[in-house]
């Protein structure tokens, strides 16, 4: 539990009068320009504040702090990936995730619950097993485990043979965790505002001021930014803003859904997740049911929400939860996710020399936060990549060294 929070607890502190400091004007340049005040956005301003001493940062928002894809997600944080690379990458991130409150000062309500995936087929199975030995080889917990264990962790699941789609086995990954979303956001914001960074919401982008290789300002819905360096961290949007500096982007960007039911009493502690059926669920610490499937089959700019994805995952969701039927749901929404097409993301550099990425995360961009935000601002701060981020450089689309993270990937595809 953070200090303050015990404190505030116990009458010895007061809230802070404001989280954030009042609107002010954009400064004529910043030594750096984030744009995106997402998760990513905000950690990256944060750590190039604290761990670097960079405060001369902007963070510039089209819409307002959070409420773009980290509003949009559920909220799931693991690290139980296929490939090495992808193994690293989350094992950093969740390490920073379990300090994340005492960090910030914020309960982010982080909670180790054990994720389980799902095989129903022998081929799922083998997939299992192959992330299980990637994931001990990096020293992150994880195991196949079969339908007996299944049943001690999840006794509310349909186990039996007569399934349509049985259960043969599952990735158990003990730590897997959830966290709230808005307070990671709202943490990162507040602890890089104290450190002199700015944060401007309601400010587009509109264009970019180009001159030998490199930008030299960014022009906003509320004037020219001159700028030294420019980290790009606009989720979904990625392919459009990176379009204005004529970089193009081997992303897709498409609608992911998610829903939530009434509250319930608690019944289900662990993150159930089925493969084949591309379906997760897990129960918040209010009762409601998070639900989430595949990533619509169309490109799309829209978070709109269909009654045919509601459909299609509520008929899975009764396939492992019979009893269910009777259940409401109470509120659906949608974010675009940016797929590549290795599933993996892309962190770094960009051909145009002071302009960074980070985009491509498909279905797994908040419980990346942390590290994303970290190795970034390390990037930014030395002008070359992180060791751990290297390989998701945006160069390896031209030299053909894909990572294939699609395995790891249930519902994202």
């Amino acid at each position: 539990m953070p200090l303050q929070l015990l404190k505030y607890g116990l009458g010895l502190a007061r809230a802070d009068e404001r989280h954030l400091p009042g609107e002010t004007p954009l400064k004529k340049s910043y030594d750096v320009v984030i744009i995106g005040a997402g998760g990513h956005g905000l950690a990256a301003a944060y750590y190039l504040a604290h761990a670097h001493g960079l405060r001369n940062v902007a963070v510039i928002e089209k819409g307002y702090l959070g409420g773009g894809n980290t509003a949009r997600n559920t909220a799931i944080v693991r690290s139980n990936y296929l490939t090495p690379e992808g193994v690293r990458f989350y094992g950093e991130s969740m390490k920073l995730f379990e300090q994340m409150s005492e960090t910030l000062g914020i309960n982010v309500m982080y909670s180790k619950r054990g994720h389980l995936t799902l095989a129903h087929t022998d081929s799922g199975l083998r997939t299992m097993r192959w992330r299980a030995e990637v994931n001990k080889h990096m020293g992150v917990e994880s195991e196949v485990i079969d339908p007996d264990d299944i049943a001690h962790l999840a006794p509310q699941l349909d186990l039996s043979r007569q399934a349509r789609w049985p259960v043969l086995g599952a990735l158990y990954h003990p730590v897997g965790s959830t966290a709230r979303h808005d307070a990671v956001a709202w943490g990162y914001a507040r602890e890089a505002s104290k450190r002199g960074v700015e944060i401007h919401q309601q400010t587009e982008v509109t264009g970019f001021d180009m001159a030998g290789g490199r930008i030299k300002a960014v022009e906003t819905s509320r004037g020219r930014i001159e700028c030294g360096r420019i980290l790009m961290a606009v989720a979904g949007a990625s392919s459009l803003v990176a379009k204005m500096a004529d970089v193009r982007l081997p992303i897709r960007s498409v609608p992911l859904q998610a829903c939530v039911s009434q509250p319930l009493k608690p019944f289900l502690d662990p993150i159930i997740v089925s493969g084949s059926l591309h379906t997760y669920i897990w129960q918040s610490q209010r009762g409601e049911l998070v639900m989430g499937g595949a990533s619509d089959p169309y490109a799309l700019y829209s978070t709109r929400s269909t009654l045919e994805w509601k459909e299609g995952l509520m008929a899975h969701m009764l396939e492992l939860f019979p009893y269910l039927s009777n259940v409401r749901l109470m509120r659906q929404w949608a974010g675009v996710t940016d797929m590549t097409p290795d599933f993996a993301p892309i962190m770094g550099k960009t051909e145009v020399e002071n302009l960074y990425i980070d985009a491509g995360w498909g279905t797994w961009g908040f419980k990346a936060t942390p590290a994303c935000g970290k190795f970034m601002a390390e990037t930014l701060a030395n002008d070359r990549p992180s060791d751990v981020i290297a390989p998701f450089s945006l160069d390896r689309f031209s030299t053909f060294q894909q990572l294939g993270e699609a395995g790891a990937a249930s519902v994202g595809h």
